[in-house]
């Protein structure tokens, strides 16, 4: 049996908004790759890189699984709530033991908020055109 058949390597999907992140983690030295990126380099902003990692946080896994992940969809706070809710998930499955304290700090839940559609006869989901009382 060869090294790469040795490694169990655990698959989750993740979604926000419009965007849908497939994780698949083993156990490793700690890199994490998003989109053939390093993520350090693919998130923007502070407040990304600090979501997508926080449930390698709660876990304490930092440094001991390999993470590849693929996202498409959406835009980058979407995409990184959808990387978190698939990282999360794929820890679960590596470890049962992780479940309660990934549920604590809400991690596997699914963020069920979206856009909401543009009605007709107003500009936009919710404003109105002015009113003219004469």
């Amino acid at each position: 049996m060869s090294a790469q058949t040795a490694t169990k390597e655990f698959v989750a999907t993740g979604r926000r908004k419009t965007s849908t992140a497939r994780v698949r983690i083993k156990d490793g030295t700690g890199l994490f790759i998003i989109n053939n990126r390093p993520h350090t380099d693919y998130c923007k902003t502070e407040q990304e890189r600090k979501m997508v990692i926080a449930p390698l946080v709660t876990a304490e896994k930092s440094g001991s699984v390999d993470i590849m992940v693929i996202v498409n969809g959406g835009g980058g706070t979407g995409q990184a709530g959808a990387i978190r809710h698939g990282l999360s998930r794929a820890l679960e499955k590596m470890d049962g033991d992780l479940r309660s304290p990934l549920k604590k700090a809400g991690h596997l839940r699914r963020d069920p908020r979206k856009k909401e559609r543009k009605k007709t006869g107003q500009p936009g989901a919710r404003k109105r055109f002015q009113f003219s009382k004469r």
